[in-house]
């Protein structure tokens, strides 16, 4: 998108407003195996020699920009994570699905399962899912409210630091 900052006037240029993550961390690892798979919205990676299972849903992180006008006008900045849920969390999550009433559901508790470049720690970082109708994807409530993250989720980020986050995050 191309965005004027309309706090300070800087012409931005073409900014990307959304960044995602084709995987879990976890999936890299050594020794992913067994009955391990990756989807589009799920994944699951059994780690078979530290007797570990874990299991993923795709959903995202919106956050507000604040000051910028683009033609477009996203209005967010958007990262498309991965988070973990329990194994109970993901069975509901699977069996709600396609339930038009899924977006009823209380949140699910889980951790954040990507770093996130340009931020401090964000692996493990605890937040709430909130189910949305089929075919829009949860959204994303970072729980600790003082990480740089969730501030920038509670307030918005200033469209003048977008290009930081493009250049951290490789754009």
């Amino acid at each position: 998108m191309t965005v004027t900052c309309t706090c300070c006037g800087t012409e931005l240029g073409d900014v990307p407003s959304m960044w995602s993550f084709s995987a879990p961390d976890t999936w890299g690892v050594p020794g992913v195996g067994g009955a391990s798979f990756l989807e589009e919205e799920l994944c699951f990676v059994e780690l078979p020699d530290l007797d570990e299972q874990h299991f993923f849903l795709r959903a995202l992180i919106e956050v507000p920009v604040r000051g910028g006008s683009s033609p477009s006008e996203p209005g967010a900045l958007t990262y498309s994570v991965w988070v973990s849920l329990s194994p109970a969390g993901f069975a509901r999550a699977v069996e709600q699905w396609e339930d038009p009433d899924r977006a009823a559901e209380p949140p699910f508790f889980g951790q954040l399962a990507n770093r996130i470049p340009g931020h401090p720690e964000t692996l493990r970082l605890r937040v709430r899912v909130h189910t949305r109708p089929p075919g829009l994807r949860p959204l994303v409530e970072i729980r600790n409210h003082d990480h740089p993250l969730a501030v920038w989720q509670r307030d918005g980020i200033p469209a003048h630091e977008l290009p930081a986050v493009a250049a951290a995050c490789g754009g």
